[in-house]
């Protein structure tokens, strides 16, 4: 009985049944995280490797550009512009009196002074009234001297109570009557008597005879009217040039700047003139002002009438800088340059005013300024704020930012 009993089973004996082993769960949960662990490092590499060869495919679109800094314009630049060419002082002078030329002294070219004599004129009709007015003026100073002696006399005799007063004060007023016409043909004699002095024609300052377009016996009627001059007279020791300046160019245009003026029958040689004044007033015919120039013109070699060319040297205009031709942008918004921003990263697109083109080079003289850096040759494709590349500098150190905003856009 004992043995059996001691072969009995537990559970006729009461005690509870031993527990299953917990490995295997916890094993489970640990591969469970792992495989979680590796799913989510998986997803992470790929999306930095995402990331990174967005960032690598932009690096590689951002465009390599080569910059260049704008060179301050400080040469003057050469304006050249047709001129007339003037004489100092140019007079037609005419007849004063109706007559015939009665002999010319001076032809073109004869160079005469002040008071010179050019011609004289025949005028038999003055002379006549010239002679009729004198004997006038004796009649009239007779009149006046009887005048005068009634006068005193018929005062005498009031004085006496001889005459009355009435009468001695009409003889006193016809005195005075008489003095009047005395000064009128005083008068009228003096007149014709300048008049007579116009019978000559003299040169009214020192110069050259430049025209003569009468002749002997020429009938010549007084005043400038449909008739032409007798005679043109010209002081050309120092010639006025006379030059239209366009517009754009008036503000560098100052009083006392030199010029240089070259004629077609000169070509090897030049005459200095100086700018004396301006008409201070643009034409609005032609959107130009007129300026004159002084030239002197001790061998008279600049004559009267010609045509000259004015060569000016322009100070450069303020804010003036020159670029290479190749730096220009042509888009529908006009014309462009692209600089860097502050950080060199982005391209920034400048309207621009063109001055003077010189072929490969250019002056800027609007939408420029000092410490811009320029990009030259730009890609046709680049916008304004578009991302790039300087060639020639570190990338990590010439841009940092824009490669942190591609990751950072590349991230979300």
């Amino acid at each position: 009985m004992e043995q059996h009993g001691a072969h009995s089973s537990p559970s006729s004996t009461g005690s509870p049944p031993p527990r299953r082993g917990r490995g295997p769960l916890i094993f489970g949960l640990l591969f469970l995280a792992g495989a979680v662990g590796l799913g989510v490092s998986g997803i992470l590499e790929r999306k930095k490797a995402e990331a990174e060869l967005v960032v690598a495919t932009e690096q590689a679109a951002i465009p390599t550009v080569v910059t260049i800094k704008p060179i301050p314009n400080t040469k003057t630049e050469d304006l050249i512009l047709p001129g007339d060419v003037e004489a100092w002082y140019e007079a037609p002078i005419y007849a004063r009196v109706n007559g015939y030329v009665k002999m010319w002294y001076k032809d073109i070219g004869a160079k005469v002074k002040t008071g010179e004599l050019l011609a004289e004129i025949d005028t038999p009709d003055l002379d006549e009234q010239y002679a009729e007015a004198k004997a006038a003026l004796a009649r009239a100073i007779a009149d006046q001297k009887l005048a005068d002696i009634t006068a005193e006399r018929w005062k005498k005799l009031l004085a006496s109570d001889s005459v009355s007063r009435e009468n001695a004060d009409v003889k006193a007023y016809d005195a005075e009557a008489k003095h009047a016409v005395v000064a009128q043909a005083q008068a009228n004699v003096a007149r014709l008597e300048a008049l007579e002095g116009f019978k000559k024609i003299v040169a009214p300052f020192d110069g050259v005879v430049t025209a003569r377009r009468t002749d002997i016996g020429a009938l010549v009627n007084a005043g400038s009217g449909p008739t032409p001059e007798l005679f043109t007279v010209a002081d050309i020791h120092k010639m006025r040039v006379y030059v239209r300046i366009p517009q754009q160019y008036i503000p560098r245009i100052r009083e006392g700047m030199d010029a240089v003026l070259t004629l077609p029958g000169h070509p090897e040689e030049t005459f200095p003139a100086k700018l004396m004044t301006t008409a201070n007033a643009v034409s609005p015919d032609s959107r130009t002002l007129l300026v004159e120039l002084w030239a002197d013109n001790p061998d008279g070699k600049l004559q009267p009438g010609t045509y000259a060319n004015v060569d000016f040297k322009l100070p450069p205009p303020p804010s003036s800088f020159r670029i290479p031709v190749s730096a220009l942008i042509f888009q529908q918004n006009g014309l462009q340059v692209a600089v860097l921003d502050q950080e060199h990263h982005r391209a920034i697109l400048r309207d621009v005013k063109v001055g003077l083109d010189l072929g490969k080079d250019v002056d800027i003289i609007a939408g420029l300024k000092e410490g811009d850096i320029v990009i030259n040759s730009p890609p046709d494709s680049l916008s304004n704020g578009d991302l790039v590349r300087v060639a020639g500098e570190d990338e990590k150190k010439g841009a940092p930012a824009a490669k942190k905003e591609q990751l950072s856009e590349a991230g979300k």
